[in-house]
C-alpha cells in the first residue's frame, strides 16, 4: 500500500498569549476565525527550529484536546503547518 503524502503550507493565525513574569510568552489559544478557537492545554517544549514549510522560529509543542500540535513564532508572527 502506497503511503499518502500530505502537503502542508504556512498558515498565519491569531494567538491569545500571556506574558509571564520572567518574560516568556505562554500561548493560551489559537484562533482560526471567530468560530474556530482551540484552547491550548499545555506547552510541552519550546525550542528554536526550522519549520518543514520554511522559516526558522520558536517552535511551541502544544497539547490541544489531547493531541500534540506545533505552533511557530517567527519574526513577531504566529503560524501553523496546515494541510493543503
Amino acid at each position: 500500500m502506497a503511503r499518502q503524502i500530505t502537503k502542508r503550507e504556512k498558515r498565519y493565525v491569531t494567538v491569545d498569549v500571556r506574558f509571564e513574569e520572567d518574560g516568556h510568552l505562554r500561548p493560551l489559544a489559537i484562533r482560526y476565525g471567530p468560530e474556530q478557537i482551540y484552547e491550548i492545554d499545555a506547552v510541552k517544549d519550546v525550542s528554536r527550529r526550522a519549520a518543514e514549510v520554511g522559516g526558522v522560529g520558536d517552535r511551541y509543542l502544544c497539547v490541544i484536546a489531547g493531541q500534540e500540535k506545533k505552533l511557530w513564532f517567527e519574526k513577531g508572527r504566529w503560524f501553523v503547518e496546515a494541510k493543503v
